[in-house]
Order: structure tokens, then sequence, then C-alpha cells
């Protein structure tokens, strides 16, 4: 992939993870599913990032699978502590983070 493409690509990514920041803002239970579909879509497509991370990495899954779990209780129409969604949107934010740190051209 050429510096332009991932340039392009981690444009379009900041501009998607934006908008689904303003959607957890003002709905965060609702935008939850959405921003893990968002993050898992991420993750898959960082591999190599991923594998430059070493340990973090483990600490990195399990903040994801901890957030995808709350989604999928949010999802299932399950009553949902607020706190758990906002940990959830926090492990997000983590992971979010340390990939775009990875991927910056």
């Amino acid at each position: 992939m050429s510096q332009n493409e991932l340039g392009l690509e981690l444009h379009e990514w900041e501009t998607r993870w934006s908008e689904l920041e303003a959607m957890l803002q003002d709905d965060p239970a609702g935008a939850l599913v959405e921003a893990c579909d968002f993050v898992e879509r991420a993750l898959s497509e960082s591999s190599a990032a991923l594998d430059e991370l070493g340990a973090e990495n483990d600490e990195l899954l399990a903040g994801y699978r901890a957030a995808r779990e709350t989604a999928n209780r949010v999802e299932s129409g399950a009553d949902v502590d607020p706190g758990d969604v906002g940990a959830a949107i926090e492990n997000l934010r983590a992971v979010h983070g340390s990939l775009r740190a990875n991927r910056a051209p």
C-alpha cells in the first residue's frame, strides 16, 4: 500500500471515528454496538500493527472483548448499567487510540 493510500485510508478511518464519537456522546448505549463493529473492523485490518504492540496487544484485545460483551448485552435488550457502557466506550477509545498511533503514516 502506498503512503497516499495509507493516508487516505487513515483519513476515512478518522472521519468515521469522529462520527461515532458524536453518536456516543448523544446516545452512548445506542451507539455502542456500531462503535464495537467499527473497532472490530479496524482490529482485523490492523493485524500487523497489533503484532508490533506485543504485550499491550493482549490488554487491548481484552478491553475490546469486554466492550463487545457489554454491547451484546445492550443489543439483546438487557438492563445494562450506564457505568458499564461508559467503561466499554473507554475501552474502545483506548483500542482506537493505540491503533491510530500505530497506523499513522
